[in-house]
């Protein structure tokens, strides 16, 4: 069994050896088990992590996305069938890359379409495409081709970005393999068209009000901007030096585009309520927002034997935008079967489980994220404390 001064020690050590700061909150049914913070936000102020520190949740963006669309599912919005044609126009036909015994690519129709389904367990069959940095990848460089006009252009809507890589043959046909990236923004854009606002209003009104998370948001806010902790990233030699500044462009209203898979900020006690929601059978504090049989339907491992082997997390498969456990022994885990969450690429992570009631939310931001290092260590320690 775990203590509270254990996982203070723990954390003390991560910053010990050099992470700036981090902070961890583990609630189980709406009682907090443990709250820490530790470190300091920038290290040239010394001012110190606290509850009041907002963190980059960078992909871990994508649970408040993927909840909000089995909320809209459950509220009879679509059917996870659907091709998601029926909502984006430009996406009723697809191409896809295929190989010939020759070595010589051919693009041909795709048999089947693209459904809401595809999207929300990653298998549309395209990665993400951020930039125009030169790649081997046949797939990113159709991708860049068809993105060229709108970074020239500068500013663009989701909108814009989705009719134009709808011109971008796939990696493979649809639903058929599991690839992390673009599915979440394919699911940003259908939450605009069928709520008929921009997505980050949509995860504001059917989330964060109901769930009391008034520091979780896109776009900088009050005083959020000096709350947020400085980023940091490994040279090199090692040292811990300051990130690039472009990341936080995207929180700065009117500068960057709108995007679904890795553009919020929030802290541990905001993110701790989504979670304790998802933990707790859809419900927290008295307010419910879907059902558990939704919640159960999200976490479900969707990964057939082929596409596990496409997901690089020993012990998981993959539901709805959420990693969950079906292996305990090839993944090390003293968690429960069926527990979920994610994690973001500078070093957020979290899980739910509904069978002990319990969320887990931590929280650093450095470049690499450091998540084979920290992150196991934290959830066992965790889960000692049941």
């Amino acid at each position: 069994m775990a203590t509270v001064k254990d996982i203070d020690r723990l954390l003390e050590s991560f910053v010990e050896k050099g992470l700036p700061g981090c902070s961890l909150k583990v609630m189980q049914r709406g009682t907090t088990l443990y709250e820490g913070y530790f470190g300091v936000a920038d290290r040239d102020t010394k001012a110190p992590v606290t509850k009041d520190s907002l963190f980059r949740l960078a992909s871990m963006s994508k649970i408040p996305l993927y909840t909000a669309m089995m909320m809209l599912y459950e509220r009879g919005k679509f059917l996870l069938s659907d091709p998601i044609g029926n909502y984006l126009p430009e996406w009723k036909t697809s191409k896809k890359y295929v190989r010939q015994p020759n070595g010589y690519v051919k693009i041909l129709p795709t048999e089947n379409v693209i459904t809401i389904r595809d999207t929300l367990s990653m298998k549309c069959g395209l990665p993400y495409c951020n930039s125009a940095a030169p790649t081997e990848d046949i797939t990113l460089r159709g991708m860049q081709d068809c993105m060229k006009p709108l970074w020239e252009k500068g500013h663009y809507t989701l909108q814009e970005q989705l009719s134009a890589i709808s011109q971008a043959p796939l990696a493979c046909e649809p639903g058929s393999h599991w690839m992390y990236g673009f599915s979440s923004e394919l699911a940003a854009g259908i939450i605009e068209k069928v709520c008929d606002k921009p997505v980050n209003d949509a995860l504001k009104e059917l989330l964060f009000d109901p769930l009391g998370m008034k520091n979780t948001a896109a776009l900088f806010f009050g005083d959020a901007k000096e709350r947020m902790v400085s980023l940091y990233a490994l040279n090199e030699k090692g040292e811990y030096v300051p990130g690039p500044a472009f990341f936080d462009k995207k929180h700065l209203p009117g500068v960057e585009n709108e995007a679904g898979w890795a553009r919020l900020f929030s802290n541990v006690e905001d993110y701790s309520h989504l979670m304790q929601m998802l933990a707790c059978g859809g419900e927290y504090n008295g307010v419910r927002l879907m059902s558990a049989g939704t919640v159960d339907l999200m976490r479900a491992n969707g990964l057939d034997e082929i596409q596990l082997k496409d997901f690089p997390e020993a012990g998981y498969g993959y539901g709805y935008g959420v990693r969950t456990l079906i292996d305990k022994a090839a993944g090390n885990l003293n968690g429960s079967f069926g527990s979920f969450g994610w994690t973001g690429g500078f070093g957020t992570w979290c899980e739910a489980d509904p069978e002990e009631g319990l969320s887990i939310v931590y929280m650093h931001n450095l470049i690499p994220n450091g998540e084979l290092y920290y992150h196991p260590r934290v959830r066992t320690i965790s889960y000692g404390l049941l």
